[in-house]
């Protein structure tokens, strides 16, 4: 094997460990190794594809637990690379549909210190803009950021509950309360809640010719990319996803189209006790809940783990959230971008300026990990009984990530940029949708020499009855 695949298997011993999975069969995975693709130092490649190679063994494991069949798993450092990076080259009616508002960057700050402003979604970057007493409008931006100290900036955003980050050096943030709190958690915590009868998969065995998680299904209370991305891969592999939604919510249009593929799309009011009790009905009959918000928003509203648990003892509970669920900083809003400027990951030793990585490691990771989490937990529960829990966080994949750069060193031949859509025109499919055509990346492992096909295309939030569908 290359350094690459050893590299990835070493990652992907680890996660299977933590997961509880130290058994699946290794001997039905294939990696091929091809020349690094995206512009960055970072070891993407090895990561990504020990992530990948996770969830697609998980699925093999399952195949084989409902059919006897042992399904090979197959993927390449090429496209797990790239799946690092899918919404860069979503395609709609023919035009690139990547979507950053120009107000969110980095900006110098007071002292010849930075800081990275979100306001992707409007209320976001009006606050800020009210904040600053700016127009919006760069060169006045830039001139008020220059006032504020960026440190004193990143406080008075966050006690306004709005995003702004202070750039930090890795030392810099490693000397932080926030990073102190995380410091002992790992990547991914499967954990068993509490001792239940084995649960036997949905309608029992399946077809040979069916997908691994036919016949299950997950509520997916997500938004942007990170959590999205866990229920497009769950659908990817045959489960039935219901995305939901709230009135009046933002959302970003080309991430929906992204990460909505074979998913239905409802829309629930969780402000109402209607709206409660229907989502409270939909989880007494699911396998997965997956709770991409901030810890506590949901489970104010009495749909919290201990009592979906208690409703569904059978249920596995995912959380996901920015800086993880320890530490004085549990409460915040976050964003891949946002969280890779606050722990060290924009500032390399030497530079001028502070630089996003090209590709949002953090959110697709996090995404794929936590269906590989929900996964396992699917397993165990077949095989041990219980409900469980899946803990994750955006903040321990950087983290995680460190510790592997750290051990494994910067990458030696970095390309000068990422690749053009044409460069990876054998990567992308398109698919006809009720927003048009569109071009996609497709998912990136072949399970039993076959990729995935979703059984129908992405959808416009609340297109469907808040129900499971047949």
């Amino acid at each position: 094997m290359s350094g690459v695949i050893d590299d990835a298997h070493a990652i992907l011993a680890d996660l299977l460990a933590l997961a509880g999975l130290e058994g699946l069969p290794l001997d039905r995975l294939t990696i091929t190794e091809h020349d690094k693709v995206l512009a960055t130092a970072w070891p993407i490649a090895p990561i990504a594809t020990a992530t990948l190679a996770a969830v697609g063994l998980a699925a093999s494991h399952i195949q084989e637990m409902r059919t006897g069949e042992k399904l090979s798993v197959e993927m390449d450092t090429r496209s797990a690379e790239i799946a690092m990076a899918s919404s860069s080259y979503l395609e709609v009616g023919g035009k690139n549909a990547k979507f950053r508002d120009p107000f969110t960057g980095l900006y110098e700050a007071a002292n010849g210190e930075w800081v990275f402003l979100h306001g992707n979604f409007p209320h976001l970057r009006q606050g800020l803009l009210d904040l600053l007493g700016a127009e919006n409008d760069s060169d006045a931006i830039g001139s008020a950021v220059r006032q504020w100290d960026a440190a004193e900036l990143e406080a008075e955003a966050i006690s306004r509950n709005l995003c702004a980050a202070k750039v930090r050096e890795r030392s810099a943030w490693e000397a932080t309360e926030q990073a102190t709190a995380i410091r002992a958690l790992p990547v991914l915590q499967v954990t068993r809640q509490a001792p239940a009868g084995l649960t036997a998969w949905p309608g029992g065995r399946i077809d040979a010719a069916q997908n691994p998680l036919s016949g299950l299904r997950i509520i997916d209370l997500s938004r942007v990319i990170a959590g999205p991305m866990a229920g497009r891969t769950f659908a990817e592999h045959g489960g039935t996803v219901l995305l939901v939604s709230g009135p009046g919510l933002p959302s970003i249009e080309s991430l929906v189209i992204d990460t909505g593929f074979g998913k239905h799309a409802c829309e629930i009011d969780l402000a109402r006790d209607a709206g409660r009790a229907d989502l409270a009905h939909l989880a007494g009959s699911a396998d997965v809940v997956l709770d991409a918000y901030r810890p506590g928003a949901i489970g104010g509203r009495g749909l919290d783990r201990a009592t979906l648990h208690q409703s569904n003892p059978q249920l596995v509970h995912v959380s996901l959230s920015a800086f993880s669920h320890a530490g004085p900083w549990s409460f915040r809003r976050g964003y891949d971008s946002l969280v890779q400027a606050t722990m060290g990951m924009t500032f390399e030793a030497g530079a001028d300026r502070p630089t996003l990585l090209p590709c949002q490691p953090l959110d697709y990771l996090t995404g794929y990990l936590a269906a590989f989490g929900a996964m396992a937990a699917l397993i165990r529960r077949a095989e041990e009984g219980g409900s469980f829990a899946v803990d994750l966080s955006l903040a321990t994949t950087a983290q995680w990530m460190w510790e592997w750069r750290n051990r494994l060193g910067n990458d030696s031949s970095v390309p000068a940029s990422n690749p053009s859509s044409s460069d990876i025109a054998d990567l992308i499919a398109t698919h006809g949708t009720r927003f048009g055509t569109v071009r996609a990346v497709r998912p990136p492992l072949k399970i039993g020499g076959r990729l995935a096909e979703f059984r129908r295309p992405p959808v416009p939030l609340g297109s469907d009855p808040a129900i499971w569908p047949a």
